[in-house]
């Protein structure tokens, strides 16, 4: 597979060079990220979230802020058609995401009825921490101290805000943040 995927990006750059430099330099650093998806490992590329606003979180199927996931599925069908993407990145940094990819999926789609992107199980905090999970840290001074910590990130692809694991996912304090993020003008 990734053998196909080099062939088709050095066929594009031999066909059309300004398009794949285009496409490069549109997509934000905090973005220029692949990463497995849940319900398959297929990579997926970050940077076709370019100029949406998102809500990165990290997630865990074994927590008592497991239910946030109806909350956070429900930000995603009330702001999607605006530009919402709430990306999920489960991890077992804090002992509460031990299944496999399968069991997972089965709980987020079949149990929650996620149907924003979900992404194979990561690491989110500390020296081992993926390279957003790192960059959202570093924009923001904190790492994720829970599970369900959430990253709000503008259409520019810089970083607005972070928030706890208590703050509820459809809360006034979240939704707020969320509309102003959907309202500016980017």
């Amino acid at each position: 597979m990734n053998r196909r995927v080099l062939t088709l990006t050095a066929l594009t750059v031999l066909l059309d060079p300004q398009r794949l430099l285009a496409q490069t330099a549109t997509c934000p650093a905090l973005l220029n990220h692949r990463f497995p998806r849940l319900q398959d490992g297929a990579p997926q590329d970050l940077c076709q979230f370019s100029g949406k606003v998102l809500l990165i979180v990290n997630t865990a199927s074994y927590c008592g802020f497991t239910g946030q996931y109806e909350g956070l599925e429900a930000l995603y069908a009330r702001y999607r058609e605006r530009g919402l993407v709430v990306l999920g990145f489960p991890s077992n940094d804090f002992q509460q995401e031990s299944g496999s990819r399968e069991q997972i999926a089965e709980l987020c789609f079949n149990t929650y009825g996620v149907k924003f992107p979900m992404f194979d199980k990561t690491m989110v905090k500390g020296k081992d921490a993926n390279g957003l999970y790192r960059q959202l840290q570093q924009a923001t001074g904190v790492a994720p101290r829970w599970n369900f910590h959430k990253y709000l990130v503008g259409r520019d692809g810089k970083v607005i805000d972070q928030y706890n694991s208590m703050i509820e996912p459809t809360g006034r304090t979240l939704t707020r943040a969320i509309e102003a993020a959907l309202s500016a003008k980017g």
